[in-house]
């Protein structure tokens, strides 16, 4: 049974207003049996990196053939260009703000395009959405079979921002801090951490900063650094700690989490994204 073509959606526009709804009605026009997911709407306007790492954390978990489209584009009308991504995971079209950084610092690029062929844009193009008149048309393709080097010319380089730090020191494994989700849980870059029975094993996440090491160590024997506050242990659960205290945990997507159980570590610290992390194991 053929799988039916698959489009995720990733954008700061809200619910309240109809721009997400005239999405979705433009794919439809061009791909009436796309299958429409929702990754989310509630990205921080703007904030490209938020993007990024929301569509880090989601993409893995569809099927490959997935045209994932995400709109966070602060510079609409401008000289930005609009592109499109082909990687063994899916395709991704996108502004070329650096919201695909994350997904290119952990897949291979396959191909990279400019959307410029004027067939898969619609006939009017406004200055302000360009959600509606270029990426919307421009996802409906790929998702129905045609490949996307066919939606424009290659892209020899385009904008991203760096991986996130991970670096593995004597003194210890210096990261940063990468998000934080709707409960205040603060995600870093220290990752991908495994089990094993007590034991946690890192292998750095990101392409461009792995070098074939891996560092194990005991999670009841390491301490987590950061805001000037020194956190023991890394736990497996919320629940490890009594309510309101604040705990490290590997998450679940295999990174290090500062938490407050039933609180926001967030706010509790006063942490934001680009803020230094140091597990000492």
């Amino acid at each position: 049974m053929d799988r039916l073509p698959l489009v995720t959606l990733t954008t700061d526009f809200g619910t309240v207003d109809g721009y997400v709804g005239t999405m979705k009605g433009v794919i439809l026009t061009i791909a009436p049996t796309a299958h429409l997911v929702d990754i989310s709407h509630e990205i921080a306007p703007q904030n490209i990196r938020q993007a990024a790492y929301v569509l880090y954390t989601s993409y893995p978990f569809f099927p490959p053939g997935t045209v994932h489209l995400v709109v966070v584009d602060p510079g609409v009308g401008s000289a930005r260009r609009p592109i499109a991504l082909r990687t063994p995971a899916g395709d991704f079209v996108a502004p070329d703000n650096g919201v695909l950084s994350y997904v290119m610092a952990r897949e291979p690029v396959e191909a990279l395009v400019e959307l410029s062929d004027p067939r898969y844009r619609l006939p009017q193009i406004s200055h302000t959405f360009h959600g509606r008149d270029i990426f919307a048309p421009a996802a409906a393709p790929p998702a129905a079979g045609v490949p996307i080097t066919s939606l424009g010319s290659p892209v020899p380089a385009p904008l991203t921002f760096s991986p996130p730090s991970v670096e593995i020191t004597p003194v210890g494994i210096i990261g940063e801090v990468l998000h934080a989700d709707h409960f205040g849980n603060v995600i870093t870059s220290i990752g991908l951490l495994a089990w094993s029975e007590s034991d946690l094993i890192l292998t750095p996440a990101f392409r461009d900063v792995q070098r074939g090491e891996s560092v194990r160590f005991r999670a009841a024997g390491a301490t987590v650094t950061v805001a000037g506050q020194e956190i023991a242990g890394v736990h497996r659960t919320y629940a490890k700690v009594a309510a309101g205290e604040t705990l490290a945990l590997v998450g679940s997507e295999g990174h290090l989490e500062i938490a407050v159980r039933e609180g926001s570590a967030a706010q509790r610290l006063g942490l934001h994204p680009g803020d230094t992390v140091i597990l000492r194991p």
